[in-house]
């Protein structure tokens, strides 16, 4: 890919778009990486938040036996063969009984590649309000409640940061409306837009096996990389090609996603934007060597694309990705 390529690739992730994995720069070391499947190795769910005009909240009260009675924001598992939002709009229909479409992604947490949660924005198109006349096994009932005094007993109390994170949003926007990209991925790995910056110019790492391009890293399934989370991923490929005992490494958050969930294709891809500096900074004009030919910094010359990625990085302009 040559420099325009390059500069087409970073404008394509940075406005939250996708692009097809060809291959993986760095895998996990021993067994070799296999496709992952939902219910077998990876477990993907999808939770939305609604809020409407009058600052209220949509909840629905749980069926389940072990949490019966309480109440949550509308989540499940994905199943197979269903897309991200497929998946969101078809646990808000069968547990509060609307028909919604997403805003945007809010959040993604994850324990690992094999549990990924998915938090939406959504808004209502249809559907009519689940009451306790319709109670079922997906739910006992729904309903809109002020957002300063949701109901209770809730079932767990995450959803309290995830809805004050939507309110946020509503009331001013952190990052542009991004919602997952359906493409194919038969694993779970991230395409990384690893930066490092002075104060006149920044630098984009970039992977030169077959035509150069953004580094992608695949998630493994070991204890430790399921304890450590999907940043023990990144941290693999950086110590391949940096010496970072030297460097400070940040994960900023995501800039998008892709999945597609048709054909047992159930991989996802994860656009993260990193940040690498020197510990000691002094006065740093070049990048931190790189070991190896299997990596180089893209100077980012085309002034537009070099005013956007410093606005995504210093106003931490991305999706949340925690754990």
């Amino acid at each position: 890919m040559a420099t325009e390529g390059l500069a087409g690739a970073l404008a394509t992730v940075l406005g939250g778009k996708g692009l097809l994995v060809q291959s993986c720069d760095s895998e996990p070391a021993g067994k070799p990486l296999f496709p992952v499947r939902l219910r077998k190795n990876v477990c993907y769910v999808v939770l939305a938040v609604f809020l409407n005009e009058q600052d209220e909240v949509l909840m629905i009260q749980e069926a389940k036996r072990e949490c019966r009675g309480t109440w949550y924001l509308p989540a499940g598992r994905m199943e197979p063969g269903e897309t991200i939002v497929e998946a969101m709009q078809r646990e808000v229909k069968e547990e509060a009984g609307l028909l919604c479409e997403p805003v945007t992604l809010l959040s993604v947490e994850e324990r690992g590649a094999s549990w990924i949660r998915f938090v939406f924005l959504a808004r209502p198109t249809g559907g009519v309000l689940k009451t306790s006349k319709d109670a079922d096994s997906e739910s006992l009932q729904a309903g809109w409640y002020p957002r300063v005094s949701l109901p209770t007993p809730l079932r767990a109390h995450d959803v309290l940061h995830l809805v004050e994170l939507g309110a946020k949003f509503c009331q001013q926007a952190m990052h542009p409306l991004i919602l997952p990209q359906e493409l194919p991925c038969s694993v779970v790995c991230q395409r990384l837009v690893t930066t490092f910056t002075t104060v006149q110019s920044v630098w984009v790492l970039v992977g030169t096996v077959g035509t150069p391009h953004l580094p992608i890293t695949a998630c493994g399934f070991t204890p430790m990389e399921q304890r450590g989370g999907i940043k023990v991923a990144i941290l693999r490929l950086l110590q391949e090609c940096l010496t970072l005992h030297s460097l400070a490494v940040e994960t900023k958050g995501l800039l998008g996603l892709q999945h597609l969930g048709r054909d047992h294709v159930d991989g996802v891809c994860l656009n993260v934007l990193v940040s690498v500096a020197f510990r000691n900074p002094g006065i740093q004009d070049e990048p931190p060597k790189i070991r190896g030919e299997n990596y180089f910094w893209w100077k980012v010359l085309e002034e537009d694309l070099q005013k956007l990625l410093l606005y995504r990085l210093q106003e931490s302009s991305v999706i949340p990705l925690s754990r």
